[in-house]
């Protein structure tokens, strides 16, 4: 069997370190606030920490716990009822971003997943309502 982007990654410890840190930064980063009012409304963060976790480790070739646990991986129905504006997209790949750096993470397979993450983070944004502007 050959070695998965997962694996590359250092496995699911390895992502779990990654998800912590990149959910620790929304939380205490005032400069990530859009992103992490965005997880007021909703299951929330602890939720949310752990249903990325499931989901990376799918989409990077390991077990799906995700799909398992919800019979799908289809990012924008997941998203459907969150307002993603392209800064929101920008915020967040930003902030994955220094996640990466903080853990030490880097390589081919790194560079592939940013690239990957780049286009689906802008593949979320809509024009679902933005309660965040006080309207809602």
């Amino acid at each position: 069997m050959s070695a998965t982007p997962l694996d590359a990654l250092g496995g699911e410890a390895a992502l779990l370190r990654l998800v912590t840190r990149f959910y620790d930064r929304m939380e205490t980063d005032p400069a990530v606030h859009a992103l992490h009012r965005l997880h007021f409304r909703g299951h929330g963060l602890s939720h949310t920490r752990q249903a990325q976790f499931e989901f990376l480790c799918g989409f990077l070739g390991g077990r799906a716990h995700y799909r398992e646990r919800h019979g799908h991986m289809n990012l924008r129905e997941i998203h459907a009822h969150v307002p993603i504006r392209s800064a929101d997209a920008d915020l967040w790949l930003q902030t994955f971003d220094a996640a990466l750096q903080d853990c030490a993470m880097t390589g081919p397979v790194v560079e592939r997943l940013r690239a990957t993450l780049r286009r689906a983070a802008h593949k979320l944004v809509n024009d679902v309502p933005d309660w965040r502007d006080g309207a809602g």
